[in-house]
């Protein structure tokens, strides 16, 4: 196996977890003259060159074109094969044709998870969620807390001073967890996606604790102007009724009570 394929499925690989819609894109036949070797790859990421080459210039250029509009379409075919003349078709000089086989790989991933807190129960909860196809980012103000975290491909951490201001910043459809240090920082990030009705554009807005803090936010809401109407929107306390109060059970019965929302 050459060092060349060993870097691609490599790159192949890493793409795959972090769930990336990419393009490989194979030369298959060479008639006359081509500026690559025949088997040469590359992959095409929508913004960019992920690996390889296929011979650069004009028909690496139409290839990526190409390749680029699949990823485009969503209905498009996942295998298509062209053969170009590249005097004609391509414009170059060389009177060669070439055959390059497209591949596409379209992610399916949409479950944006949104974690603010890094401590014993996010440690736990975010090591769970990677076995699963998601994709999940950790907000914390504490770099202890943070270096703690694994490093992997689907997962993002975010170290801020004020963990609310990352609030502007959450995609569209997420599932969003809040629990930090405590009440005293939950609150601020809850009022603030309250207060902006942010939690209208959330598939799933949770916050950690009891059915006495529950009570204690909501008192705390009402003094910062929120009406009640907005109360349900939130789930408090977040998980199932299973398992016991050590952190692994917790992440279990949060990551049960998420899938019940998908």
């Amino acid at each position: 196996m050459s060092y060349q394929f060993l870097n691609f499925t490599k790159e192949f690989q890493s793409l795959l977890d972090q769930d990336k819609s990419f393009v490989t894109i194979t030369l298959t036949d060479i008639i006359g003259s081509a500026p690559q070797d025949l088997g040469a790859r590359i992959i095409v990421s929508k913004d960019k060159i992920e690996f390889g080459t296929i011979g650069g210039g004009k028909i690496e250029n139409a290839a990526i074109e190409h390749a680029r509009k699949m990823l485009e379409d969503e209905n498009s075919l996942n295998k298509d094969s062209r053969t170009w003349n590249l005097q004609k078709d391509i414009g170059m000089t060389c009177g060669g044709k070439v055959s390059l086989l497209f591949e596409k790989f379209q992610t399916t991933t949409d479950w944006n998870i949104v974690i603010f807190g890094a401590g014993h129960v996010s440690q736990e909860l975010t090591r769970n969620l990677l076995r699963q196809n998601c994709r999940i980012t950790v907000v914390d103000s504490r770099q202890e807390w943070i270096e703690k975290l694994p490093v992997h491909e689907k997962l993002k951490v975010k170290l801020v001073d004020e963990p609310l201001i990352f609030v502007k910043d959450i995609p569209k459809k997420s599932y969003v967890i809040l629990m930090t240090m405590g009440s005293g920082t939950d609150l601020p990030i809850l009022h603030e996606i309250l207060k902006t009705n942010k939690e209208t554009e959330y598939n799933y807005l949770g916050m950690i604790g009891s059915k006495s803090k529950r009570n204690n936010i909501e008192k705390e809401l009402r003094q910062r102007q929120i009406h009640e109407s907005k109360f349900g929107s939130f789930i408090c306390p977040i998980g199932e009724d299973i398992g016991g109060n050590s952190p692994a059970e917790i992440s279990i019965s949060i990551i049960a009570q998420m899938l019940k929302n998908k």
